[in-house]
């Protein structure tokens, strides 16, 4: 039997096409109850915004608060660590079952709790299969459809990837749908990297009206060199927490334990954030450029110091390389 060879030329315009749609003006655009923090947490991937955010939020609830944490990443890890390693259905993956059995998405399909806090995964595409972007506004869309504006939160935490800077991870910052930005980092370039981009994002925005500010950077595994500490302080955003490179939190990571409680040694260090977070108002960012990135570290570890050295021609051909006859006109000497 002969298969149908697929056209990757139309396969690879369907998709560009799909990523280069605008968010639509279903996405919600109204405000929260005025009681209702919204915060977004941004962060390069694997630097620890799930840990992170699993023990604040769980801390959160201890102190009182009502907390539902959203996570927004399609590799859907936010709630993994904060339901002992257990992946819960995403929003996404649930809606596409429930419409092709004709049947509505409730509350207790998408949504569940422990410790006094809620949550649930937006979740994305299979990979190659769709704009993760775009996952993001339409998880937001069933939300709205859920009922999101008028939930009773103290705060909704939302963990969103840093790397990708396409407009459906951007949605919080481009739309007001969040007061604040939080941005979780290391002492690496890589992760202030992204951190800087964020803060780009919102001083762009903010320039076109916005209102979304930062309110802090957490420092994760922080083996006290010193450079987040010195980005922070060159971007002008205050440092919320410095969580220590320690064994101990890396084993109980990742053994899904939750150290965001008043019965850890960590407790009140989560204790600190909580509060932090709480309190810290959204701030105009001053992003740096690339030299300006790169001077926060030693140029013998960056490269910083390296002169660029144009290449040639004659470089680009390399075996091929052949004198080329010169059109110059030479006249014989009378």
């Amino acid at each position: 039997m002969k298969h149908e060879v697929p056209n990757l030329n139309d396969f690879n315009k369907r998709l560009r096409d799909e990523a280069s749609i605008e968010p639509t003006m279903e996405v919600p655009q109204g405000a929260p109850t005025s009681q209702t923090q919204i915060i977004a947490i941004y962060g390069k991937g694997g630097i620890g915004k799930s840990f992170t955010l699993a023990n604040l939020s769980y801390m959160m609830a201890e102190q009182g608060k009502r907390v539902l944490l959203i996570g927004c990443d399609p590799k859907s890890d936010t709630t993994s660590l904060l339901f002992g390693g257990k992946a819960c259905p995403t929003i996404i993956e649930t809606s596409s079952k429930k419409k092709l059995a004709g049947e509505e998405v409730a509350i207790g399909d998408v949504c569940f709790k422990r410790g006094g806090v809620f949550a649930m995964e937006l979740g994305g595409p299979e990979v190659g299969r769709g704009c993760g972007g775009r996952g993001i506004i339409h998880g937001f869309e069933l939300l709205e459809k859920l009922g999101f504006h008028d939930w009773d939160f103290d705060y909704v935490l939302l963990d969103f990837l840093g790397d990708v800077v396409c407009g459906g991870f951007g949605l919080p910052i481009a739309r007001d749908m969040a007061q604040k930005v939080i941005l979780v980092a290391s002492n690496d370039l890589q992760s202030l990297y992204v951190a800087n981009n964020v803060c780009s994002a919102v001083e762009y925005f903010r320039k076109l009206g916005g209102n979304v500010g930062i309110a802090g950077l957490v420092i994760n595994k922080d083996d006290g060199s010193g450079e987040a500490a010195a980005f922070a302080k060159a971007v002008k955003i205050p440092v919320l927490a410095a969580i220590p490179q320690d064994d101990d939190l890396r084993k109980k990571s990742a053994n899904y334990q939750i150290v965001g409680t008043g019965k850890s040694q960590w407790g009140d260090l989560f204790a600190q954030l909580g509060d932090a977070v709480g309190l810290a108002p959204p701030v105009r960012p001053a992003p740096l450029d690339q030299d300006g990135l790169l001077a926060l570290f030693d140029a013998k570890d960056t490269g910083g110091d390296y002169v660029l050295v144009p290449a040639s021609d004659l470089d680009m051909r390399g075996k091929n390389a052949e004198p080329k006859a010169s059109l110059e006109v030479v006249y014989d000497d009378v």
